[in-house]
């Protein structure tokens, strides 16, 4: 019984350890699209966007290995598969949900050692381009899908 209760605990303990290769990210967003966020989207989006890029790279990295100590990301653009509630409430004929458009981001990242000295830097950007292609099931579905795709990428960059 205390042989079980020990291996037990070990087990818990290294599912619940920190990885070995924990990431600091900063998230942020770029002086021109802070504009279009207070002008158009809402600045409530700010956080929602970068709270999903922050907890995407930090998966990835984390998943990978990436022995980066600090990543600082820009989204440089977004656009929303819906309209956001800023701009539904702006704009009254808008819906929510039945109106959709092509969305996607560009981001723009560099990641530093320990020492804090560079060790990569990557820009990426993608926008859906065909409306059939959007299956949105969130507001910004096609800028979450360039943020996945940019946490991969830039991790592959960084592993060489």
């Amino acid at each position: 019984m205390r042989i079980a209760t020990v291996a037990i605990s070990a087990l818990a303990g290294l599912l619940l350890a920190a990885p070995a290769f924990a990431v600091t990210v900063e998230a942020k967003t770029s002086p021109a699209f802070q504009e279009k966020l207070n002008k158009d989207l809402g600045v409530r989006e700010e956080k929602i966007l970068t709270d999903s890029l922050t907890k995407r790279i930090t998966r990835i990295f984390n998943e990978r290995g990436i022995k980066a100590e600090r990543v600082v990301v820009t989204i440089e653009d977004a656009k929303p598969n819906h309209p956001t509630w800023e701009q539904a409430s702006n704009k009254p004929g808008l819906d929510t949900f039945r109106s959709v458009s092509v969305g996607g981001a560009h981001v723009t990242g560099i990641a530093y050692d320990a020492s804090g000295t560079e060790i990569g830097r990557y820009d990426y950007d993608w926008y859906e381009s065909d409306l059939s292609n959007v299956i949105p099931a969130a507001t910004w579905s096609d800028a979450q899908t360039t943020f996945d795709r940019f946490a991969r990428r830039f991790a592959q960059k960084l592993q060489g």
